[in-house]
């Protein structure tokens, strides 16, 4: 018989998690962190993304005390320790970025789902993208540029328009967002080996943020990402309804 799992319970604030961080402590007690074999995080994505980004090296199942929760599975408070055992794996890795503010100073964050790079004013970005040091774009006149991750491919790159890349997959997507020249430009899909470097024309005039996963950067000059295959996030998900499984029935909803 399989020893129980050590859980560590991690809520978000919301009204909703915390009583679920309540229910599920008194049915299955609270191990530290430190001495625990899995997180079970309560929240909804933009929580996972943040237990994620902590790196402790644990698996976290989520369940889902949000909103969409694509990341999470259904709240239940009963046969926890069951659905853990049963569980399939994701692994995933993250996003590097690295940035130069106006004032000169280099900014590095990771990021799970994507990097986008963001007008901060009025008038609409101008950037230069290249990808191994060789210019590809000349100019990108847009709101914004991303790169996202096959594990963030259903997120804000699908709302751009971006495509649906499948887990397990050795590519990034490069999406415009709201492109006004090239206007019809379609992105690009890279190997995850690519290192795509952004670069802000016109900084002054038209300035632009850069965000990972939420975590803001401004005013950027330029940014440069890459996939980072040394780092890894290991999701867990009830059976059937692992990250494959959800990538394919986003594409036919």
């Amino acid at each position: 018989m399989n020893k129980p799992l050590n859980i560590h319970f991690a809520a978000s604030s919301s009204d909703a998690a915390q009583n679920a961080l309540t229910a599920l402590v008194a049915r299955h007690g609270q191990m530290p962190r430190d001495a625990a074999d899995v997180i079970v995080a309560l929240g909804g994505d933009g929580f996972m993304l943040q237990i994620l980004s902590e790196g402790t090296g644990l698996p976290v199942y989520g369940m889902n005390c949000g909103t969409i929760g694509f990341l999470m599975n259904d709240y239940s408070e009963m046969a926890l320790p069951e659905r853990l055992a049963a569980s399939e794996k994701a692994v995933i890795h993250p996003l590097a970025m690295r940035a130069q503010t106006a004032d000169g100073t280099l900014q590095e964050a990771l990021a799970i789902n994507e990097v986008s790079m963001l007008r901060a004013g009025r008038q609409a970005a101008k950037l230069r993208i290249s990808v191994n040091g060789r210019v590809r774009m000349d100019e990108l006149v847009c709101d914004g540029a991303m790169v996202s991750t096959p594990a963030g491919s259903t997120a804000y790159n699908y709302s751009a328009q971006g495509p649906i890349l499948p887990i397990g997959s050795d590519v990034l997507a490069l999406t415009a967002i709201a492109p006004f020249r090239p206007r019809r430009w379609q992105g690009a899909i890279l190997p995850n080996t690519a290192v795509v470097r952004i670069d802000v024309l016109e900084a002054d005039k038209r300035p632009v943020m850069a965000d990972a996963d939420s975590r803001s950067v401004k005013p950027v000059l330029w940014v440069e990402i890459r996939s980072e295959p040394s780092l890894s996030h290991t999701i867990l998900f009830d059976p059937g309804h692992g990250l494959e499984e959800r990538l394919m029935r986003e594409q036919f909803a």
